[in-house]
């Protein structure tokens, strides 16, 4: 069952699960990433799974923690995290009821882009990812808005990694500074992507279709679970949605792992290179380009 998102009455504040300073495979060249907590899908093949959910104070990770870096504020159902004795074990994660991250911080804008401002000499972007980064899009807005006004950090492209389910009102604002989206499609059959996801897939496409009306579709991922959703019917709906596009995109054929997923998830098979070769050129066939992802 999908976790209902905690209130943000304040939308200048965001809540990050946490920050990778460093990748080179998250968009072009050297990129920071920021994880963003709370998702509005449950996919059991999730590799994030503790970016899901939001912390309810259950405090079940202060009584985990084995270096008693969590503890109690003294307000009801609130825990604070001492960075010093934090070891990263993730021994929290794996006991929180909500499959959330017990180290997830509530930060401001403005404290979001110093951290980010210290990290911009070496870097050639920033993506937001999750969780679902769009959840929190009037924050995500403004932080973006600061990053191009900002001297220092100015240089940065900004991508917005997406499963598709931001309400189409909302994607003008996050545009307006964004560089760019990646995004997952999981099905192109409702039945099938509810299966995968919990949630319909109408609303994925429509995200796909404005976004390559906009030129912002930088990257369309597939998600193959083999024996599962690569189906013949799949494939042709998949093709036909990617030839209407307005914008030419090289799709991504991401080949579905067991790595961190949880166990409803490891009863999906596993997806081998053989079968991603085998799809790129029948995309090939179709005048489609791609490219294959097995790790």
């Amino acid at each position: 069952m999908r976790q209902p998102r905690a209130a943000m009455p304040d939308p200048l504040l965001g809540v990050i699960s946490h920050i990778l300073p460093f990748s080179c495979v998250d968009g072009p060249g050297s990129r920071m990433v920021v994880f963003l907590q709370g998702c509005n899908m449950d996919c059991p093949g999730c590799q994030n799974p503790h970016t899901i959910g939001h912390c309810d104070g259950c405090l079940s990770c202060v009584e985990s923690c084995p270096n008693q870096a969590l503890s109690p504020t003294g307000a009801p159902r609130q825990r604070q995290l001492d960075a010093q004795r934090c070891q990263q074990c993730d021994h929290c994660i794996s006991q929180c009821p909500r499959s959330g991250n017990p180290r997830s911080q509530v930060t401001s804008v403005e404290a979001l882009l110093a951290t980010i401002r210290t990290h911009a000499p070496l870097l050639d972007g920033v993506t937001f990812s999750g969780g679902e980064a769009t959840l929190q899009h009037r924050f995500l807005a403004a932080l973006m808005a600061r990053l191009k006004a900002d001297p220092q950090c100015a240089h940065l492209s900004l991508l917005i990694d997406s499963n598709g389910l931001l309400a189409p009102q909302h994607w003008p604002a996050l545009l307006a500074h964004c560089d760019g989206v990646m995004i997952d499609i999981k099905a192109m059959e409702a039945t099938l992507h509810r299966q995968l996801t919990g949630r319909d897939p109408q609303r994925v496409i429509r995200s796909i279709e404005y976004l390559a009306a906009q030129q912002k579709l930088t990257e369309l991922r597939w998600l193959v679970v083999q024996g599962l959703n690569d189906t013949e019917a799949e494939f042709t709906a998949l093709c036909e949605l990617l030839k209407a596009l307005p914008q030419s995109i090289s799709l991504r054929l991401n080949g579905y792992r067991h790595h961190g997923v949880r166990e409803a998830g490891r009863q999906w098979p596993q997806t081998d290179s053989a079968r991603l070769q085998a799809l790129a050129q029948q995309l090939a066939h179709q005048g489609i380009s791609s490219h294959c992802v097995t790790a």
